[in-house]
């Protein structure tokens, strides 16, 4: 099975604890997107650390959906603002020597 990089959503809803309807739900809202391998509905690995955040807001915030989307931008944003920061500083730098 050539499938190593694909996590099916039936070992993630027993992970997680969670119903398939959970991650169906994240897939309708554009917050993952579910692929289907041998006609078993799966995630793509790299969506795992996205995944965790979603589910920590979702189950120990009880954020919906929108509100999960909400923070992620935000995050985005944030961590856009820090690389935007970091590259600021150091030109500052090249002045400063």
């Amino acid at each position: 099975m050539s499938t190593e990089p694909y996590i099916p959503i039936a070992t993630l809803c027993t992970y997680y604890k969670v119903e398939t309807s959970f991650f169906h739900g994240l897939n309708d809202y554009g917050l993952i997107e579910i692929t289907t391998v041998e006609k078993l509905p799966c995630i793509h690995q790299k969506q795992i650390k996205n995944l965790e955040s979603i589910v920590r807001l979702h189950q120990d915030l009880h954020i919906n959906f929108e509100g999960i989307d909400t923070v992620l931008n935000l995050l985005e944003k944030i961590h856009d603002l820090q690389d935007e920061l970091k590259a600021a500083k150091n030109k500052l730098r090249i002045f400063e020597d």
